[in-house]
């Protein structure tokens, strides 16, 4: 199973008047625009996913609606409360189970610290992995079977710059 773990967009700044509801903050056009940049770089590496599963929170919704129009996979589109943060990876592994049928190729989209702490649940079977995981960073992960601990490979981390194209 190919996964891939994308962090929101960058967003409205958390306190900011008007925004006071963490879960209602928006993509900020910059945000946007950097996505759309993603979303060419991820048609360059011809990525597909039979399914996209994203926190519901407003950021990280905007963030995996862009990917999915952007790849024409909006029908592959769900959300899940465990990619809210501090959501639980048991959770997310019995959800991403009950997918018939089971999904290759599976695009998380979500937050931080969360993100983090999952690929160094898959690949050291702890917490203490370090990740610099930007708003807007793809990380792929490599497994044979979906568990808790470790079960997979880190195969790349892709910041923001490096997923824009020149042309």
């Amino acid at each position: 199973m190919d996964l891939y773990l994308l962090r929101h967009g960058i967003a409205v700044e958390p306190g900011t008047p008007g925004f006071e509801d963490d879960g209602a903050r928006p993509l900020i056009p910059k945000g946007r625009r950097q996505l759309r940049k993603s979303v060419e770089a991820m048609k360059a590496l011809r990525l597909d996913f039979d399914l996209i599963l994203s926190s519901p929170l407003v950021r990280a919704r905007q963030t995996a609606e862009i990917v999915a129009a952007g790849l024409k996979l909006r029908k592959r589109l769900k959300f899940s409360n465990a990619l809210a943060p501090r959501g639980q990876a048991t959770l997310l592994f019995r959800q991403l189970e009950r997918e018939k049928p089971v999904p290759k190729s599976i695009l998380l989209v979500g937050h931080e610290p969360d993100l983090s702490q999952l690929v160094s649940l898959l690949v050291t079977g702890g917490p203490h992995l370090e990740i610099d995981f930007r708003k807007g960073g793809l990380c792929k992960v490599e497994t044979e079977k979906l568990r808790t601990g470790r079960c997979a490979r880190l195969l790349w981390l892709l910041m923001p710059k490096q997923m824009k194209l020149r042309g």
